[in-house]
């Protein structure tokens, strides 16, 4: 039985592969994101397929899956905040405006021998859009301490980061960190005989 690996130590990416049922082993890279691409779409490619490549080194006979997402906001990408001040600074940004969450997925399939056979790259792109956000507000949310591992220094999924989101245009598990509609159909497209959902 193929082995899967996941590449990510997101607990929220944990959590939403765990609702399909699958057996899976997180094992996080350690590759550092850096990335000289300014087209989004690609970075998140990228990045997830650097992230994936290097785990694979440690897993024959295996799938791994790596990931990656960001926040870009008036043609900007923003990343996690570094401190309560960015994070203060971003959601202020994002209030009231519209902003888009990118993730991209990398499949690598390593054979018996721990080499790459296949590798598969997408992405997901949702649209999501804040209402107007006040500075007691943000810093409630900052105090809660959910912002800080996020991109964009929110989570849809966190309970008063959900109250900013006014509405979506998308995959909502997208903006959580992992597409899991599009994943479901490219890995089937991917490994035809993989089943993908436990009985």
């Amino acid at each position: 039985m193929t082995r899967i690996i996941l590449a990510s130590r997101s607990p929220r990416r944990k959590k939403l592969l765990k609702q399909l049922g699958i057996n899976f082993e997180v094992y996080p890279s350690q590759v550092e994101e850096n990335s000289n691409r300014k087209n989004p779409e690609l970075l998140v490619e990228e990045l997830a397929l650097l992230k994936a490549r290097d785990v694979a080194k440690q897993f024959p006979d295996s799938l791994i899956i790596g990931s990656d997402t960001i926040v870009v906001h008036q043609n900007k990408i923003i990343g996690k905040p570094e401190n309560e001040d960015q994070a203060f600074e971003l959601l202020g940004k994002l209030s009231n405006s519209d902003h888009f969450v990118y993730t991209g997925v990398a499949l690598v399939k390593t054979d018996k021998n721990n080499s790459i056979e296949a590798e598969r790259t997408f992405h997901e792109q949702t649209k999501v859009t804040f209402s107007a956000l006040s500075e007691k507000d943000i810093a409630a949310y900052i105090k809660s301490g959910n912002p800080m591992d996020k991109a964009g220094a929110y989570g849809i999924q966190d309970d008063l980061g959900a109250l900013f989101v006014e509405k979506i245009e998308g995959d909502y598990y997208n903006v959580v960190g992992f597409p899991l509609n599009r994943f479901y159909r490219e890995l089937k497209n991917f490994m035809p005989d993989f089943k993908l959902i436990t009985s």
